[in-house]
């Protein structure tokens, strides 16, 4: 399934019960980073508590992307899932990393080693 906003299109993959890939590629911003959120909420709905956001096509995020990044993770963790993030563009980990969400959240150099440290299947 796919779903488009202006400058972010976000494609969802369900691996299993558990565990959902979210592609996300274009502008994670202030008139976006709604959507993203919308989407998150609703694989945590659906009981999905492990997510892989694979960034590889993300070519900007700004503070509010950032923030709906900390709101998945804590709603991940405290449901006893996690939140992966899976091959940033050299603008996004440099964002992440400036801001210290590399600490909290990180990123993996591939989808397939999201998967894996998430426990699901590649």
């Amino acid at each position: 399934m796919s779903e488009r906003e202006t400058n972010l299109d976000v494609d969802v993959e369900i691996r299993d019960g558990r565990t959902a890939v979210l592609a996300v590629a274009g502008e994670l911003d202030m008139e976006t980073a709604g959507r993203l959120q919308e989407l998150l909420t609703e694989q945590f709905g659906q009981g999905r508590r492990r997510l892989v956001l694979d960034l590889s096509a993300l070519d900007f995020m700004d503070s509010s992307g950032l923030n709906v990044l900390i709101q998945a993770v804590n709603e991940a963790r405290e449901t006893g899932g996690d939140l992966y993030l899976a091959a940033p563009t050299p603008a996004v980990q440099r964002i992440l990393e400036i801001t210290g969400v590399t600490t909290t959240i990180p990123p993996h150099d591939a989808v397939a080693d999201a998967l894996a440290a998430a426990g699901g299947t590649r």
